[in-house]
């Protein structure tokens, strides 16, 4: 299978950090607000969320009407593979979280789940509608 890396930050400024990634490292910008970015580093995703000087405690933020916890990663598979995961997770009894679709019906729809592993960290599992949407802005 070939999968694509996902990995979720805050920072502290997201224009510093559009600047660095875009014009430093020369990779592409992918959909963006002014809160967070998508940077399409070598065809991984990583977005970037204005957090401000991050501490710890600031552990979620925001996005439509979910709560989503600031450090996460993941990986971004088929919808096959995003179900199987997803019920056979559901099945264990595992703390399966957030389990949505966001940016219904715009460029970049998506399922999405989190599960915490056994460090705490939590790991996201995506499905793009349309994988061209990835890094679509």
């Amino acid at each position: 299978m070939n999968a694509k890396f996902h990995l979720a930050l805050p920072c502290r400024n997201i224009e510093e950090t559009r600047a660095f990634y875009i014009d430093i490292i020369r990779a592409r910008l992918g959909r963006s607000t002014e809160k967070w970015l998508d940077i399409d580093l070598y065809g991984n995703q990583l977005t970037f969320t204005q957090a401000g000087y991050f501490n710890f405690d600031f552990k979620n933020y925001k996005l439509d009407d979910f709560i989503l916890p600031s450090f996460h990663f993941g990986v971004i598979v088929t919808v096959d593979i995003w179900g199987e995961l997803y019920t056979r997770l559901f099945k264990m009894d595992l703390e399966v979280t957030t389990e949505a679709t966001f940016m219904e019906d715009q460029t970049g729809e998506h399922l999405s789940f989190l599960v915490q592993d056994p460090n705490g960290y939590m790991l996201e599992f995506k499905s793009f509608k349309d994988a061209n949407d990835i890094f679509a802005t």
